[in-house]
């Protein structure tokens, strides 16, 4: 078999099974291409010596028969994830040198299920951006480029490493992380798919924390059978995380019937922003009519709270982040700066931070420290808090309607290019998030999958979001768009 990086993890696994390739031959293939991407900037932390060992221990485990879907699949994991003996820096220069004595549960689960990790991701500074500019490793690269021009592209973000390297065919598939859309709006820019599963249904032990009531993993891969199988690898109830939730993880790749007959899928009007770009727009109508062709019922509804997600998120978010990132101090581990005669303790945490934080890190941590500061606890933070709990009502009463799940937008763009947003206010970067904030708000399941084209070649993906706990649910769905879209376009190579 050639190109056996190209391969998705369904048709690389059935490959393995019939005998008619090897995990190593998988792995070598996919090591010889990450060697000749250096352009894209997606692997910032090379683990061959480890993915040849894990390829040589997964092909006996196959041999021997009983291994799971996972076994012997190279993939990509993302640098917010502790993986022992590792660099895992968070895209931070603040953590420098940090070798974790520990494995996250994700990563965990993904290695006893048999998968091989070729390295770690790009992305961005403790996940707190829309288009991987604010890494310590420098930007990474989109593989897809505008038909007329070679101007260089945001993979989107914070898992933008994880996204260029699945859709440039790096690795098979990607864990990411999404806090308010990174695993979503990556996706969309670089026609691959990518689902938040519900908040608790990944554990976040081990991933290191943004905002921890809306941080939750999920994979990042080049079909939705592919996330199916992930995402099943990937979750797990873990007693090391309090939000964890103890259910039974279903077998997702079972359940892609892709039947969605007398299924009702909602529209929300609130997602008519101003401004919304013809092509978009032109997209979602696609999309309502693949559903509608498919046997689903398209129901218009409302989610009234849905202007007020942005603002909310970016109160909730900072403020989580400004107590998680006061760990940071260059006391225990990490970046320490130097320091000179007569500097004390509070000339350390100054000093480190300001070295070890990039810009947007400081700036969120600052709004954070700001809006649980005691002034204004209560005519920020609190009052969004309120707001979420009204955006989380809107969807509850969306579903209790009978809605099975909800068509939108994906991004308010395709990938533009990097450095273009550069000098502009931060809000307008933050407006990438437009369509996505909602679902970590209110903790229910978002999946990305491309669906189309603009006008000069670049993907452009919707969204689907789910009922709680229902990903297998909204993985049929999404499989029945897929099919609709037929998107089997890739980015032409010149990296």
């Amino acid at each position: 078999m050639t190109d056996l990086n190209k391969l998705g993890l369904a048709d690389a696994r059935d490959a393995l099974r019939k005998g008619e390739t090897t995990s190593k031959a998988l792995t070598e293939a996919c090591l010889t291409a990450i060697e000749g991407a250096g352009a894209l900037n997606a692997f910032v932390h090379h683990t061959p010596e480890i993915a040849l060992k894990q390829a040589e221990a997964a092909d006996t485990r196959i041999k021997a028969g009983n291994a799971p879907a996972m076994c012997g699949l190279p993939i990509g994991i993302k640098d917010l994830f502790c993986t022992k003996g590792v660099p895992s820096q968070a895209g931070s220069r603040i953590l420098e040198g940090f070798l974790p004595e520990y494995e996250s549960t994700v990563s965990q689960n993904l290695f006893d299920a048999g998968a091989v990790m070729l390295g770690k991701l790009n992305m961005d500074e403790f996940a707190m951006g829309s288009s991987n500019e604010t890494s310590v490793y420098g930007n990474a690269v989109n593989p897809w480029r505008r038909s007329d021009d070679a101007t260089a592209l945001t993979p989107g973000g914070s898992s933008g490493g994880s996204a260029a390297a699945v859709a440039a065919d790096l690795c098979l598939a990607a864990t990411g992380t999404d806090t308010g859309g990174s695993i979503r709006q990556p996706a969309a820019f670089t026609g691959t798919v990518g689902i938040k599963p519900t908040y608790g249904r990944c554990s976040r032990w081990g991933v290191v924390a943004f905002a921890s009531s809306l941080d939750q993993a999920g994979p990042m891969t080049k079909s939705v059978r592919d996330a199916a199988i992930m995402l099943e690898a990937m979750c797990s109830y873990d007693e090391k995380d309090s939000t964890s939730a103890d259910l039974a993880v279903p077998n997702f790749e079972a359940a892609l019937t892709g039947d969605v007959r007398g299924k009702k899928i909602g529209i929300p009007k609130e997602y008519r922003m101003e401004g919304t770009p013809q092509e978009i727009e032109a997209l979602w109508q696609d999309g309502i009519a693949m559903m509608k062709d498919a046997g689903a019922e398209i129901v218009d509804i409302s989610l009234p709270h849905t202007k007020y997600a942005l603002p909310a998120y970016y109160v909730i978010a900072p403020a989580e982040a400004s107590s998680n990132l006061a760990r940071y101090d260059g006391v225990r581990f990490g970046h320490r700066a130097k320091l000179e005669q007569g500097d004390g303790i509070t000339e350390l945490y100054e000093k480190t931070r300001a070295e070890g934080f990039g810009p947007e890190v400081q700036r969120r941590v600052m709004v954070g420290t700001y809006v649980l500061s005691a002034g204004f606890y209560d005519a920020y933070y609190n009052r969004a808090r309120k707001v979420r709990t009204l955006i989380k009502k809107d969807f509850e009463d969306v579903f209790a309607q009978g809605i099975d799940s909800i068509l939108t937008p994906a991004t308010p763009s395709a990938a533009f290019g990097l450095g273009e947003m550069a000098d502009a206010d931060p809000v307008q970067m933050y407006l990438n998030d437009v369509f996505t904030v909602t679902v970590n708000l209110a903790g229910l399941p978002g999946i990305a999958v491309p669906a189309g084209t603009d006008h000069q070649g670049l993907p452009l993906g919707l969204q689907l979001i789910g009922r709680p706990w229902e990903e297998a649910d909204l993985l049929s769905s999404a499989y029945a768009l897929e099919q609709r879209a037929g998107f089997v376009a890739k980015p032409d190579k010149w990296w």
